[in-house]
């Protein structure tokens, strides 16, 4: 190992990432890590204008970038995201599942509305956008897979059950993926966060939010920023032979 060498670990100079949930929180950060790291980024999100300006910042700081708006529970748009990735950048590299919905209901409260919402975003448009994406991920050189997951995979997490359970789902769509693909030489890894400074978890109270930081051995919220580290790690050369793992960066959450 010498320095070039180290750098090089962490290049993604011209591999194609699809960041799903991009515009904002931890998906805009780590859109900006991959596009500073000098990957091609296909940021996608609900809501049009908000991936048009997310790209346009992109190729401000010297990127390449692509605006597909997206829902991630809709299939048929999950199909149209990798046909127009791929006709613009010729590949797919890197599928970075990260969007969520993070609805809450009780158990013995739930519809079957909630529930399909809630699912259809945070397990099933994951799933099936690796779907989508796989035979161009079988053809790459640098295959890998990041599924964001949340503590609420790994607590006894009352009253965000739903949430909870995608997530957990997720994990385990994480392993089974990590087994199949590694044939192929996909790896599949996933990022757990603890309490991050989002818009997701500012809509709770503040007395809610005190709580999420108390549970962490660091108390305090994480910047978006400080994902970056742990997806470029799990997605680039640097974690080459990582497959299969959960890395958590939540500040000591779940471990404790």
């Amino acid at each position: 190992m010498n320095r070039e060498k180290l750098r090089q670990l962490f290049d993604m100079t011209g591999r194609v990432v699809i960041v799903t949930g991009g515009t904002r929180g931890i998906g805009r950060a780590l859109a900006e890590g991959y596009t500073a790291a000098g990957a091609k980024v296909v940021v996608t999100s609900r809501k049009a204008a908000a991936c048009d300006e997310t790209a346009k910042h992109l190729r401000a700081i010297g990127g390449e970038a692509l605006a597909v708006p997206c829902h991630v529970g809709d299939l048929d748009a999950l199909s149209e995201l990798v046909e127009r990735t791929v006709e613009s950048f010729g590949a797919i590299d890197v599928v970075v599942n990260n969007a969520a919905n993070a609805l809450a209901q009780s158990h013995g409260e739930y519809t079957p509305e909630a529930w399909a919402k809630s699912l259809d975003v945070n397990l099933r448009g994951p799933v099936f956008l690796v779907q989508e994406a796989l035979p161009h991920l079988k053809r790459s050189q640098h295959a890998a897979v990041l599924n964001v997951l949340s503590g609420a995979a790994f607590l006894f997490s009352a009253t965000v059950s739903l949430y909870a359970i995608g997530k957990a789902g997720l994990l385990a769509a994480t392993r089974s993926m990590a087994a199949e693909f590694a044939p192929h030489g996909i790896r599949v890894n996933a990022l757990s966060p603890g309490t991050v400074d989002t818009d997701m978890v500012r809509r709770n109270s503040p007395e809610a939010q005190a709580e999420m930081t108390k549970l962490q051995l660091l108390p305090r919220m994480a910047h978006p920023d400080e994902m970056v580290g742990p997806a470029l790690l799990l997605t680039s050369d640097a974690g080459s032979f990582i497959t299969g793992q959960v890395v958590f960066a939540d500040g000591g959450m779940v471990p404790r």
